[in-house]
């Protein structure tokens, strides 16, 4: 191609980038000019008829036309890229003192808005959330819960196991005695475990809420293969059994929404404390309708006690100079007793008409502070 003619090329290839208006249009210039059939592609194959002479010449004014058109190509990209960006972004903006655009149809999950409700009660009296795996090794979730292998109390918690390994530990858990016995993991049968990973990574005082699922082989109306429990753990020097019972006292009364509502702490056994109770409510079940608050009758919502010498110790933490209390509850049970709920099921059932009708406002936030936490379901 003759001098000329590649100059021609490079102008018409450049008067035709600067007119294309999307990327789009633009393509099909470097196709036009750079692709297998293109202008310059072709004229770049002729090149072999041509003397050596001629050839070098000609050779490098097509390369030089190629590099440059290609530079034109690149940054007309960025320019029409970044204003298709702009463009979009314009389009996409969002009026924030217009109304929620779902507050129709989408809603909070009551599993989700109950966490939401139990967390906020319990961090106004000065608990952190903790979290912990879902795959458990069998020691956090038995073991140092002074439940050994052959207790029966393990049969309760029949779940599901994974297949065996070998178990490393924190050489901090090695110093108390935690040695690796090539267990099996465990889907976790209780959020228990977070308690023992959490005393071993920091001394006391501890003051913790742990919710989050469990699993154990179980379904029927008021029971599922998977479900949601919190826990809670206060360790310190002068914690005793009064500061359990008020804790949950008030815990009871905040969440149900009633001040006068009659609380029990009935003995009963836990391998992980000593002494251990259930906590129960005060009910009435007349015409088989039940009403939280009123009658005679006492409903069993959780279980609680005193952090077992044995369990401290497993953690490595002195039970003659520390003690504390834990306590735990199924968040399916509590919010089908606060939102009228009757079949656990139905939780997972993905039923968008359920959900409807069960479910929260997305802006619905739990708070003390707001008093949202006494409300009934957005339905």
């Amino acid at each position: 191609m003759p001098r000329d003619g590649t100059n021609r090329l490079i102008e018409t290839a450049t008067a035709e980038i600067a007119v294309a208006t999307s990327l789009e249009a633009l393509d099909d210039v470097r196709v036009k000019y750079l692709g297998r059939r293109g202008s310059l592609t072709l004229a770049m194959r002729e090149l072999g008829a041509l003397d050596p002479a001629a050839r070098r010449s000609a050779g490098a004014e097509l390369n030089a036309a190629k590099d440059r058109i290609t530079t034109m190509l690149a940054e007309a990209a960025q320019r029409l890229g970044r204003a298709a960006l702009e463009q979009r972004l314009a389009a996409e903006r969002a009026d924030v003192t217009l109304p929620v655009p779902f507050a129709g149809d989408g809603r909070i999950h009551p599993i989700s808005q109950t966490i939401d409700e139990i967390v906020a009660i319990f961090g106004e009296m000065g608990f952190v959330v903790a979290e912990g795996p879902h795959i458990e090794e069998d020691y956090y979730n038995f073991t140092a819960l002074n439940i050994p292998p052959e207790h029966p109390a393990r049969q309760e918690h029949d779940t599901f196991y994974l297949p065996p390994r070998a178990v490393h530990r924190t050489s901090q858990a090695a110093t108390v005695g935690a040695a690796g016995d090539g267990s099996r993991l465990v889907l976790r049968t209780h959020t228990s475990p977070v308690q023992i990973r959490t005393m071993l990574a920091q001394q006391p005082p501890i003051r913790i809420i742990v919710p989050g699922r469990t699993f154990r082989a179980d379904h029927d109306a008021t029971h599922s293969p998977m479900f949601h429990q919190v826990e809670g753990l206060v360790v310190d020097r002068s914690t005793h059994m009064g500061h359990l019972k008020g804790c949950l006292i008030e815990f009871c009364r905040a969440f149900f929404g009633l001040d006068d509502l009659p609380v029990r702490f009935r003995p009963s056994y836990f391998p992980f404390t000593e002494p251990s109770a259930e906590v129960d409510i005060g009910c009435s079940r007349q015409g088989g309708h039940l009403e939280i608050g009123a009658g005679g009758d006492w409903l069993e919502i959780l279980g609680s006690g005193m952090v077992h010498p044995k369990v401290l110790q497993n953690c490595g933490i002195d039970p003659a100079q520390y003690q504390g209390f834990a306590f735990g509850m199924g968040i399916e049970r509590i919010a089908m007793l606060k939102y009228g709920i009757p079949d656990l099921r139905a939780f997972y059932d993905s039923d968008l008409r359920w959900l409807r009708h069960y479910g929260f406002l997305p802006l619905d936030i739990p708070s003390l502070v707001r008093g949202s936490l006494t409300g009934v379901s957005a339905a």
